[in-house]
């Protein structure tokens, strides 16, 4: 079983857009007579569907921990699905997403983990919307941890009308280049002034990217909750924004990540 990284938000798309990507977490369940540490995320998980007692439970994770990769979604959707299919059920996305979001809490990372592509999710829908961006993801990945919890509450309670207007201005752009395909509105989308901004601290790559991007990017936004930022580059220039990326930030890792139209299942 496996279920791949994702990227929330995508800029504008606060806690509504989320992609998955080519990076994954693994689960082999078999028969085991050990203790099962039930409070594990993932067995949490798998609890909602079937019982893991009697089972021995092997998680792989290559996703980086608390670094805006949906490294808990992708574990809470591995329990999901692997739990259903125990269970001999076969619920859709959306089942899925009510039972994993009391362990997740976040709808966007959740729901691309489980349906794979670029999704929306709302009031407990996904929808995968396309199964592509109009431009390449490429990671930038620091050393240090956030925590969701902690970027979640220095977000304000309210924000200047401009910064509303600006946001929603953007969002727009972001679903339409979503629809399209067209990578010059997802260019002009990639900005945000309801959480970056609060975010970016933990994030002081972001505006250093923003403020000189790489020949052949189009732009960048943090993903989730940080540290990590995407960088979005034409899909013909790819190797030159990683290189240049990689140059000049030699702590980071650099990672180009495609875009995955499958989210949790078996291998």
């Amino acid at each position: 079983m496996r279920a791949p990284a994702t990227s929330a938000n995508l800029g504008p798309g606060f806690d509504v857009a989320g992609v998955a990507l080519d990076l994954w977490n693994e689960l082999e369940v078999g028969d085991g007579d050990a203790p099962v540490d039930e409070e594990h995320l993932g067995v949490r998980a798998y609890a909602r569907f079937a019982s893991p007692a009697g089972r021995s439970f092997s998680f792989t994770d290559r996703i980086p921990r608390e670094r805006g990769l949906g490294s808990s979604a992708s574990i809470v959707a591995l329990g999901l699905v692997a739990g259903a299919l125990a269970a001999g059920e076969d619920p859709t996305a959306d089942e899925l997403l009510a039972e994993g979001l009391p362990l997740e809490g976040h709808a966007d990372n959740l729901a691309a983990a489980l349906a794979g592509g670029v999704c929306l999710t709302w009031d407990g829908h996904v929808t995968r919307i396309a199964d592509d961006l109009p431009a390449a993801a490429i990671a930038v990945v620091p050393e240090q941890r956030v925590k969701t919890a902690e970027a979640r509450a220095s977000l304000p309670q309210a924000v200047p009308h401009a910064d509303a207007v600006f946001s929603a201005v953007h969002a727009t752009l972001l679903g339409a280049a979503l629809a399209s395909g067209d990578k010059t509105l997802f260019a002009a989308s990639a900005a945000d002034r309801l959480h970056e901004p609060y975010r970016g601290v933990h994030a002081p790559h972001l505006e250093a990217i923003r403020a000189d991007l790489p020949a052949g990017a189009l732009g960048a936004t943090l993903s989730g909750s940080g540290p990590t930022v995407i960088v979005w580059a034409d899909k013909e220039r790819v190797a030159d924004v990683v290189a240049t990326l990689t140059a000049r930030f030699p702590a980071h890792d650099v990672m180009h990540l495609s875009v995955t139209t499958t989210g949790a299942g078996p291998v």
